[in-house]
Order: C-alpha cells, then structure tokens, then sequence
C-alpha cells in the first residue's frame, strides 16, 4: 500500500468540472468524471476514504447503483472488505429485499440480495453524492433491515444547501468536498 498523502479538498474540488443549467436550468451540475481521470485526485479520494475506516472493523462496503458503483468496491478493496451492490428494481438475480422512499415528485426502490448482509456484519454505505439524503436513507433502511451495523457512511461531494445530512444525523456521515450553492 502507498503511504497516505495528505488530503487535498480544494485541490480535488479543481478537478471537478462545473457544469451550468444541466440537467435543467439554473442547477450546477459538478462533473466527478474529470476527478475520476486524474490518477493522483482519484488515489487521493480512495486513500481518504480507506483511511477514515481503517481498524473500524468494516464487513461489507455498500454502493447504491450507479456511480457508488466507482467507488465503493474499489474501497472495499482497500479495507479488506466485501462489496454489496444496491441496484434498481429488477437488476438482482437471487430474491431481494426493497425499499420504496419518497422523492421530491414520486417514489423510487432500491433492492439488495437478502442474503447479502448477516446479521451484526458492520457496513458502510458509499456514493459519489449527498443531496437531499433520501437514497443514503433508504439504503440505510435496507441494510438495518437485513440486520446489519452501520459504521458510516461516505460520500465524495456533499451539496450542504439541500441538508440531506438532517436525515442522516443517526449515522457517521463522512463527506470529502462540500458545496454550499
């Protein structure tokens, strides 16, 4: 393993491409691809993230679909852990468990394997974005469902303004870069 440098958020933050009026106007949209690229930024990320977890006793990283899907296996990796993928509705092959939750206009679910956690296995739940914290959540909901302990959970970009950390306030919420606007 590569000895830890030390973190850089602003640094990161210039590795993220801003984006106006997408996907609608008037929302700035922040572009990780362009941190994903950036060997040294994205070796960064990883590294905060392992580091914060090391020694906490991690069984299993949870990824919600799409992007935790970067990041939370590559992270399991690092802490000596499994990978659990919670997909969309239809997407699992084995029986499932799910959970519905409200978004601003409708519903969404989320499934997981419900063989995939056992009960007392500490997890932590990753994805690239905190907003409103409705699917951080749900995914939380799942896995206490299951019968898991949920030791965090980490996101790369917080977007503080929507307060999705309010719903969270139960859990160890780790965010890399926040945004206020």
């Amino acid at each position: 393993m590569n000895p830890r440098t030390e973190f850089d958020g602003a640094g990161l933050k210039k590795l993220i491409r801003e984006i106006p009026d997408f996907p609608k106007p008037g929302i700035l949209f922040y572009d990780i691809t362009t941190l994903l690229k950036d060997k040294t930024g994205f070796a960064m990320l990883i590294d905060e993230l392992a580091h914060h977890y090391t020694g906490k006793g991690i069984d299993l990283v949870l990824g919600m679909e799409a992007r935790g899907f970067i990041f939370a296996p590559v992270l399991a990796y690092r802490l000596n852990a499994g990978f659990v993928p919670v997909r969309k509705p239809g997407k699992l092959p084995a029986e499932t468990a799910k959970f519905d939750y409200a978004l601003e206009y409708g519903t969404n679910t989320l499934e997981i394997h419900k063989d995939a956690i056992q009960k007392g296995q500490r997890v932590i739940i990753v994805d690239d974005l905190l907003a409103t914290g409705g699917t951080a959540e749900a995914t939380a909901k799942l896995a206490l469902g299951l019968g898991a302990e949920i030791a965090g959970l980490a996101f790369v970009v917080e977007l503080d303004f929507l307060h999705g950390r309010d719903k969270l306030t139960q859990y160890d919420v780790l965010s890399l870069l926040h945004y206020d606007k």
